[in-house]
Parts: structure tokens; C-alpha cells; sequence
């Protein structure tokens, strides 16, 4: 076992390293029943494991802000990708203007080299502008959604 451990941390290292190489905010590997998931905040460091084969990172404190103009709040895509406002076609939207959000409220998926990223608000409050349309290729940073803040 112990050798299976040291073997599952020497990947996670070396997926970690490829990240800040590569300038990579997240990335997903499933294998079977193996599953890595890497997030970090935009420059700042990896997270550490929290389960096995599995490693997360805080979401970055400031990935959200209000502008001065609008006193609105921006959620900005994390990754770059295609943006998709529901799971499927036939799904409803996750989140559209007049919704109430909450921090953990999952708001879009944006696609990255074919793996489904669930975007979560971040923030608490009502969503007053969906700045993108499905299907839309979205740049790291980009204002997906406006949210009127509680």
C-alpha cells in the first residue's frame, strides 16, 4: 500500500508541476474509479490532497468584485473555455437573471479540454445580467454573470 500511496502522490506532484508550467488554473483526470481534481487559484500555489487522489485548493478570495459604476458584483470564469448555461440542451438554465445565488450556487459549466467545470457563484445575491450566450468561447477572467449583492 504504501508504495501505491507514493506512487499516487508522485503523480499528483508531477500533474501539479505541469500545471504551473503550463499556466493551468484547473484540470480534472478520471481514470475509472480514480479521479484527480486540481484547482488553483490563478498564480498562487496548488492545493493539498484531500482525499485519495483527489486534490483541491481554496477558491481564490478575490475572484469575485463589484464594479464602482454598477455596485454590481462580477463572476468572472475561472478557466478558459466554452460556456454552456445549462447541462444539456433540454436542461433549464443553472442560474438566469432574477435567480437568488448563493456562494456554492453552481451558475454555468464552462468546458475545458473536454472536461465540464462547474462554475459556482461565489457570491450571494440576485443575478441582474448574463453576460454570455451558450456555446460562447469565454477567456480566463471574463464577466460570465452580474450579481445585485444582498
Amino acid at each position: 500500500m504504501g508504495d501505491e500511496k507514493t506512487s499516487n502522490l508522485k503523480r499528483v506532484k508531477e500533474l501539479i508541476d505541469l500545471m504551473i508550467e503550463k499556466d493551468l488554473v484547473e484540470v480534472e483526470i478520471v481514470d475509472g474509479d480514480n479521479k484527480i481534481h486540481l484547482k488553483r487559484p490563478g498564480s498562487g500555489m496548488a492545493g493539498v490532497p484531500a482525499a485519495p487522489m483527489s486534490v483541491t485548493a481554496p477558491a481564490a478570495p478575490a475572484a469575485t468584485g463589484a464594479t464602482p459604476t454598477d455596485n454590481l458584483v462580477n463572476i468572472p470564469s475561472p478557466i478558459i473555455g466554452t460556456f454552456y448555461s445549462a447541462a444539456s440542451p433540454d436542461s433549464p438554465p443553472y442560474a438566469k437573471v432574477g435567480d437568488h445565488v448563493t456562494p456554492d450556487t453552481v451558475v454555468c459549466i464552462v468546458e475545458a479540454m473536454k472536461v465540464m467545470n462547474e462554475i459556482k457563484a461565489e457570491t450571494t445575491g440576485t443575478i441582474e445580467k448574463v453576460m454570455v450566450a451558450t456555446g460562447q468561447a469565454v477567456e480566463f477572467g471574463q464577466v460570465l454573470f452580474k450579481v445585485r449583492p444582498d
